[in-house]
């Protein structure tokens, strides 16, 4: 693990002779060192630069270390702190890394050990930089719900970006819960149309009869029933977007008069005798192959082809187990409040469930899963136990006694889940290292033998650069 030259290295000290000297070490290690007297200065400091690094002092007149240290962490989360202390006591330093320190060590100092630990932290601080950034790109993208860092998901969020710049008819295909209608309104609300309605309909909720007025609306007196004058969904979206959502499910009649509308972009309510004009962009999903039903009949194919200009698969979860952790971990943040829990996380051996769980449901089943999990949880992480039988059936078969889950013993398969493992702790946790070792109950050697092993800053680095995720 080497360290880059003059990454810089705030030393925070009263003592001025100790001061030089640390400074000295590590300006001959390669870092830029800024020598500083007192924790008001340091805090001066990080308003016009954040460095790699900070070594704090302990005991300092005026402001502690340690106020220090939590003042630091109100807006520096993730900032590398290693505390230098002559108080030897495990207080100090429970106290210490409780606020998020990475490390402490205890004067008098030793050379070696303090530029060693020094370069660790500043290599932890940098990956805790790529995953915070990481994070805050698919946060930005602006798609609420939609979570993924995959390489299928980063394919559809560039078909999302492209099919935002047109008003191209759009075929969505994908499995029941896989996120149809997500995109479909990301897709509308990246567009020109966005300040316009959004309307969506399952046309497999709705019966038959019911179907034609739900989509084309009524006149007064159409039928049975019919009091007043109804507005079609398709008049509705006027000026935005109409998602129809498992399209294959629609009958030959209606298949008929939906044809008409595309074609004209006019359309009657039923018992109306004027044509009604609209001008919507047309959304459509379906979890069947529709090429197939052509062939057999079940569905029009000059409608189909109206309907697939352009086709948008969306992979199922099964195929995306590196987005698993995330996508958890986000529906955690979505319904703590809501459910008044006390959920923050996952244990490891939870999440190794998750990743081995097959998710036919997809996406829609493991929200369902998180909620059960969180109702019953009696603790801020989501246990082995706290999960349902149907993904807790599964870990005799396939998943590996907890205490093996973050083994190093060569095993492609538990390297893959060791390395998901490994990342969503550091998501979590926000890259403090401490943090993580104590969540997976590993060493400091084995954690950065793993970060070496796993290949980690070079994926996410990779990721990083790609483009937007």
């Amino acid at each position: 693990m080497s360290v880059e030259l003059q990454s810089l290295v705030y030393v925070v000290d009263d003592d001025e002779n100790l001061r030089i000297l640390v400074g000295r070490w590590l300006e001959r290690a390669g870092f830029e060192v800024v020598l500083l007297n007192n924790g008001a200065k340091c805090l001066e400091a990080l308003a016009e630069e954040v460095p790699a690094a900070i070594c704090l002092d302990m005991n300092m007149p005026g402001l502690t270390g340690l106020e220090t240290l939590e003042k630091i962490r109100e807006h520096h989360t993730a900032l590398p702190i290693i505390v230098l202390t002559s108080d030897d006591s495990a207080d100090t330093a429970v106290r210490a890394m409780k606020l998020g320190a990475h490390d402490y060590l205890t004067k008098p100092l030793d050379q070696p050990k303090l530029v060693t630990t020094l370069k660790n932290a500043v290599e932890m601080g940098r990956l805790a930089f790529r995953v915070s950034q990481l994070e805050r790109e698919v946060e930005g993208r602006g798609y609420p719900g939609i979570v993924g860092t995959s390489a299928a998901m980063k394919s559809v969020f560039r078909q999302i970006d492209r099919l935002a710049l047109s008003d191209v008819t759009v075929l969505i295909h994908g499995e029941s819960g896989t996120g149809k209608e997500l995109v479909s309104r990301a897709i509308h609300q990246s567009s020109s149309r966005s300040r316009k309605p959004f309307v969506a309909v399952n046309s497999a909720a709705i019966p038959e009869s019911l179907l034609e007025s739900e989509l084309f609306g009524h006149e007064k007196g159409a039928f049975t029933g019919a009091v007043n004058r109804r507005i079609g969904k398709f008049e509705e979206a006027n000026g935005g977007t109409l998602f129809l959502d498992e399209i294959g499910e629609l009958s030959p009649s209606v298949q008929a008069k939906m044809l008409r509308v595309l074609q004209e972009r006019s359309f009657q309510r039923l018992g109306g005798t004027f044509q009604v004009q609209s001008d919507f962009r047309l959304i459509t999903a379906t979890h069947r192959n529709l090429a197939d039903d052509v062939k057999s009949g079940r569905f029009r194919e000059d409608l189909f082809f109206r309907l697939a200009v352009f086709e948008l698969e969306l992979p199922p979860l099964r195929e995306r187990p590196d987005d698993i952790p995330a996508l958890a971990q986000s529906f955690i943040r979505e319904h703590r409040e809501a459910m008044g829990s006390r959920v923050t996380g996952f244990s490891p051996g939870a999440l190794q469930l998750l990743l081995r769980h097959d998710w036919r449901g997809n996406v829609r089943e493991l929200q369902n899963v998180m909620q059960r999990a969180m109702v019953v949880a009696e603790g801020e992480d989501i246990r082995e136990e706290d999960l349902p039988e149907s993904v807790r059936g599964r870990k005799a078969e396939s998943a590996p006694a907890p205490e093996t889950e973050l083994s190093d013993d060569g095993s492609k398969t538990l390297e893959d889940a060791s390395k998901r493992l490994l990342l969503a702790a550091l998501v979590t946790h926000e890259g403090n290292a401490s943090a993580v070792m104590r969540e997976l109950n590993i060493g400091r050697t084995r954690f950065y033998r793993m970060l070496r092993k796993f290949g980690l800053e070079e994926r996410i680095e990779t990721i990083r650069q790609s483009g937007k995720v």
